[in-house]
C-alpha cells in the first residue's frame, strides 16, 4: 500500500509539471477588463510563450478568467461554465470588480466577492490590471500548478454545500446544475477522504 501511495505521489508530481506548460484559458469578459487582454495575448507581451492560450469551450479550458463586474444574472452563466470545465480547473478574478464590486460596489445587481460563489485560485487586483501584472500573475499560477499547489478547484467539491448555499441565497432559490458535483467528487477521491 505504501509503495502504491509513493508511486501515485510521483505520478501526481509528473502530471503537475506537464500541466503547467499547457494551460488553456477561457476568458469570460463581462466588462472593461477585456480591454487589457488583446495586448497581453498578442506580440508585445505574448502570453502564449508561457503556454497559456485562449480556448473557446469550457470542456477544453483549464483557466476561467473572469474580467470585470458580474451581475447576478451573469454569475449564473459563469457557474454553469465553471461546472462544465474538467478538473483541475482554476478561476482567476480579474480586476477590482471581482474582489469587492469595484466601482459597482453599491449596486444591488452586482456581486461583491467572487470567492463566495466559486473557488478563486488568484485575483489580479486593479482597475484594470496592466499586461505586466497579468503576465506576473499567470507565471505565479504556472509555478503553483507545477508544484501541485494550485488546488482551489478541490474546494468546490469539498465545500460544495457552502458554495451552493451562497448561490441559492443570491439567486433566491434552487440553482440548476448540469453536473453531478458529488459524483465528480467521488471520482477524484475527495468525498472518500472526508468520510
Amino acid at each position: 500500500m505504501a509503495k502504491e501511495l509513493t508511486q501515485k505521489a510521483a505520478w501526481d508530481r509528473v502530471l503537475a509539471k506537464l500541466k503547467k506548460n499547457s494551460l488553456w484559458m477561457l476568458h469570460y469578459c463581462t466588462g472593461c477588463g477585456a480591454i487589457e487582454l488583446p495586448p497581453t495575448m498578442t506580440a508585445r507581451y505574448d502570453m502564449e510563450r508561457f503556454g497559456i492560450m485562449p480556448m473557446v469551450t469550457p470542456r477544453q479550458a483549464d483557466i476561467l478568467l473572469i474580467t470585470g463586474y458580474l451581475s447576478v444574472k451573469t454569475l449564473k452563466r459563469v457557474i454553469l461554465v465553471y461546472e462544465q470545465m474538467q478538473a483541475p480547473k482554476y478561476v482567476v478574478g480579474f480586476g477590482s470588480c471581482t474582489i469587492n464590486g469595484g466601482m459597482y460596489w453599491d449596486s444591488y445587481s452586482t456581486i461583491k466577492s467572487l470567492d463566495q460563489y466559486l473557488p478563486v485560485e488568484m485575483y489580479l487586483a486593479g482597475c484594470m490590471p496592466r499586461p505586466e501584472a497579468i503576465i506576473k500573475g499567470f507565471t505565479w499560477l504556472i509555478d503553483r500548478v507545477g508544484k501541485g499547489e494550485a488546488n482551489s478547484w478541490r474546494d468546490y467539491y469539498e465545500n460544495y454545500e457552502f458554495y451552493r448555499k451562497n448561490q441559492e441565497e443570491l439567486f433566491g432559490g434552487p440553482v440548476q446544475s448540469y453536473q453531478d458535483i458529488p459524483s465528480d467528487a467521488q471520482k477524484f477521491g475527495i468525498l472518500e477522504a472526508r468520510q
